[in-house]
């Protein structure tokens, strides 16, 4: 190990954990200012700034759209390369690296999954409302840290690593549900143009191309490949974060160019890109989606009501004892060990902070939902699912460090 290489790389989880603390406040208060604009007097504008057309089209590749679909898929885009870029690093050398130490928060995730979806589905029968099963299934990373920052100091950094690793693999599953049940029937043609963008970052990095720019058109190139063969192009992100180096050297001239760079292509990219995903990125996604009318919601169809009460159920309930069932019974069966400091109810807070999911899970429903009443119930679903979540989550937390300081 060079002396430089505690750079980013040894500071990434104090570096992860403060910037999403701060970012959960000002998500929250994106949030909010679009749930008050969108019931203020000027209501109106609010829905028509996000149907402004930029002119962003390209002709005979992507029609014109509108500025939601632009920071959905556009913007967004951005956000799950960081979230690929997360996924590729725990799996290099991060808790995803070694299985007896990943085995714990992979099983409590499975378990905040499949609980959460299988409340969803007994509250909805209809095959419409079916659609948004893995609405209550995501945990949002941003909120869930922000909440456990203001517990205070007394709560365990293993807690707070299990937390960090237990949302990667939240998105893990979300980004296989995205691509294997959103997506839409795949057309090959889109698929030779995917091959083609990957063909050319794949050329640059055997060339040892280390400036981020040139990999902008390529890039480009994939995500329009992405939706011209029917996947979401969001999933663009994924597969180049996976893609990018993780290790200094690389490409065919590894010696030559910095032979004692400290951090890797992939750490670099997550460090300058992290902050404007957390601060402008996801702020302004909740400004386009969090702002939900009220009116009418109380004299909603039953099919709106069974949509709302699956995903709080999810949330709320399924979460937590989703996570927390797994593991005991992970931890019985010896599969695996809590970590040192880390006793059943940091669990239980855990399962707790899991039944936040906001980002994610407001991004899976605009997936699951054309019918404009469906889509408003599960927002506005997910918004109070999560601030119940947030509330028990930040009292119970509280609670279990007074006690500890008796």
């Amino acid at each position: 190990m060079t002396s430089r290489q505690p750079t980013h790389a040894a500071l990434w989880p104090l570096r992860f954990i403060s910037i999403e603390a701060v970012s959960g406040v000002v998500l929250l208060a994106a949030a909010a200012l679009a749930l008050i604009w969108a019931n203020s007097p000027w209501s109106q504008s609010y829905e028509a700034l996000w149907q402004v057309r930029p002119g962003l089209g390209v002709a005979g590749l992507i029609p014109p759209q509108d500025l939601r679909f632009w920071v959905n898929d556009g913007l967004m885009s951005v956000f799950f390369l960081v979230v690929g870029l997360e996924i590729r690093r725990e799996m290099h050398q991060g808790v995803l690296s070694d299985l007896k130490v990943a085995t714990l928060p992979i099983v409590a995730a499975a378990g905040g999954v499949v609980l959460p979806a299988l409340l969803y589905l007994l509250a909805n029968g209809d095959p419409a409302t079916r659609r948004g099963w893995a609405i209550p299934t995501a945990t949002d990373i941003a909120f869930a840290v922000g909440v456990l920052s203001l517990i205070g100091r007394s709560v365990p950094a293993a807690l707070r690593m299990l937390l960090l690793t237990l949302a990667i693999i939240d998105d893990v599953v979300a980004i296989l549900v995205i691509a294997f049940y959103y997506s839409g029937g795949v057309a090959a043609a889109g698929l030779l143009v995917i091959a083609a963008g990957v063909i050319a970052v794949l050329l640059l990095q055997w060339l040892g191309v280390r400036a981020a720019l040139a990999y902008l058109l390529p890039g480009a190139v994939v995500w329009i490949g992405m939706l011209r063969a029917g996947l979401h192009p969001t999933l663009a992100g994924v597969l180049l974060g996976l893609m990018t180096p993780a290790s200094s050297e690389f490409g065919r001239r590894r010696a030559a160019p910095a032979p004692h760079r400290a951090d890797s292509p992939l750490v670099r990219l997550e460090a300058r890109l992290h902050p404007w995903v957390a601060f402008a990125i996801m702020p302004l996604f909740a400004m386009a989606n969090a702002g939900v009318s009220l009116t009418g919601v109380m004299s909603g169809a039953a099919a709106s009501r069974a949509v709302g009460g699956g995903i709080v159920a999810g949330l709320v309930l399924g979460k937590p004892l989703g996570i927390v069932l797994a593991s005991v019974a992970a931890v019985r069966l010896k599969l695996c060990q809590l970590p040192e400091d880390v006793r059943w109810p940091q669990m239980a807070l855990l399962g707790l902070l899991g039944g936040i999911g906001f980002t994610m899970s407001i991004f899976i429903a605009n997936l699951a939902f054309e019918d404009s009443r469906l889509l408003v119930a599960a927002k506005l679903a997910v918004l109070v699912a999560s601030t119940l979540a947030a509330a028990l989550a930040l009292v119970f937390g509280r609670l279990q460090a007074a006690r500890g300081r008796r």
